[in-house]
């Protein structure tokens, strides 16, 4: 059986990490580098970091943060935000990232997906999908721009679009859970990750070791990610481990 990854992100607003709710309300959590190499030392099977105003300000990811980030890390390290085309997707590889994540530039132009995939392989791509639920269409609509405008687009069949073009991962965000730590929305993410062949992260929500067991067991969750939990001393990721260890599910160890 395939082991579970645990995830730590890093939302970056101007180059510092920052955590709300909701994508509402940021506080300060720290220096991007520092908390990577912080996280990694701790157990992270992986590290994202999430530029998360590069698509609103409709600026480039930026490059010098990807940089001092990735010399602190030997684990995977995904980077997204503000990645609008092939070239810059290539500039962040540079800049020392193993997988990139694309979310608004993929939804405006779903070819963008294929063109990194075909140059960089499919397990670099990631699709990052901000999914809010509709109790009016019962179903989830996906979001662009840090959660800020709706797309009318339906999360499920996105994810099955995203993975037809290429697309390695999806990196799927409950923004009806994102920093409220009441666990993860196990609904939304068993509806994408039965609806796709690709591996499926679980974010949003992440309040306490039982709710990684439960998006593991009940969200068909490949991996799951975050952020708070992490940066604020909530949880240990050494003890996150040897719980899930204990439930039986399937994690790198020892840690």
């Amino acid at each position: 059986m395939l082991t579970k990854r645990i995830i730590a992100c890093l939302d970056v607003d101007d180059g510092r990490v920052v955590k709300g709710v909701q994508f509402l309300n940021l506080r300060d959590a720290g220096d991007p580098a520092e908390l990577a190499k912080a996280h990694s030392e701790a157990g992270a099977d992986e590290v994202v970091l999430l530029d998360i105003s590069a698509a609103h300000q409709k600026r480039a990811t930026l490059l010098d943060t990807v940089r001092r980030t990735a010399r602190q890390l030997f684990i995977p390290f995904t980077v997204g935000g503000g990645i609008r085309t092939l070239e810059e997707a290539a500039a962040v590889f540079s800049a020392g990232a193993d997988k990139i994540s694309i979310n608004s530039a993929a939804l405006a132009d779903p070819s963008l997906i294929t063109r990194i995939a075909e140059r960089f392989g499919s397990q670099a791509v990631v699709v990052a999908i901000d999914a809010k639920r509709s109790e009016a269409a019962r179903r989830w609509e996906a979001f662009t721009r840090g959660g800020r405008s709706a797309t009318g687009r339906d999360a499920v069949s996105w994810a099955q679009e995203a993975e037809s073009r290429g697309a390695g991962e999806i990196l799927l965000t409950s923004m009806d859970r994102d920093g409220t730590a009441s666990g993860f929305d196990c609904d939304l993410t068993r509806a994408v990750a039965d609806s796709v062949r690709i591996p499926v992260i679980a974010s949003g929500g992440a309040g306490g070791a039982q709710h990684f067991a439960d998006v593991f067991r009940e969200g068909h969750a490949d991996a799951a990610l975050a952020a708070s939990i992490f940066h604020y001393g909530f949880s240990r990721l050494a003890d996150l481990k040897q719980e899930l260890h204990s439930q039986g599910i399937p994690v790198r160890w020892p840690c």
